[in-house]
């Protein structure tokens, strides 16, 4: 009888990790939409610019994502240590000081990019977009 509460116990707990995940995932790929809706309206993207822009923008996104996700990955595994090393506090460290510097590489890359489809409006006006949208979703956070 044990055995069975254990077990029922158990896939209740794996039920719920799945449905919290599933519920990350879904936040994140809401997000993502909302942002690329707002950055297509508020550029005024024609239908061919969304289709050459958007895959390039998403691209970019995904390497930002990678850098920080390395860095928040070595950060973790410094703090699950039970003794590290001055060495790990120092790759972790520098991993994570270096990723706005990352950004920023990654970003003047895809800028070269952007710049062949974008008008030099639409270019400034999508980093104004950008802020604008972290903007709205700190204060709906904040709700």
């Amino acid at each position: 009888m044990k055995r069975i509460a254990f077990i029922l116990i158990l896939m209740l707990a794996l039920a719920g990790t799945v449905t919290a995940q599933n519920n990350r995932t879904k936040f994140a790929t809401d997000m993502y939409q909302a942002k690329h809706e707002m950055i297509i309206q508020d550029l005024g993207l024609t239908m061919t610019q969304q289709k050459q822009f958007m895959p390039l923008y998403e691209q970019m996104e995904r390497e930002i994502y990678e850098v920080n996700r390395n860095a928040r990955a070595l950060a973790n595994e410094v703090e699950k240590k039970k003794n590290p090393s001055d060495k790990d506090y120092e790759v972790a460290a520098s991993a994570l000081s270096n990723t706005r510097m990352r950004e920023g590489e990654i970003e003047a890359k895809y800028f070269d990019k952007f710049s062949k489809i974008l008008s030099k409006k639409q270019l400034f006006q999508l980093k104004q977009t950008e802020a604008k949208f972290t903007r709205e979703m700190l204060k709906k956070r904040k709700k």
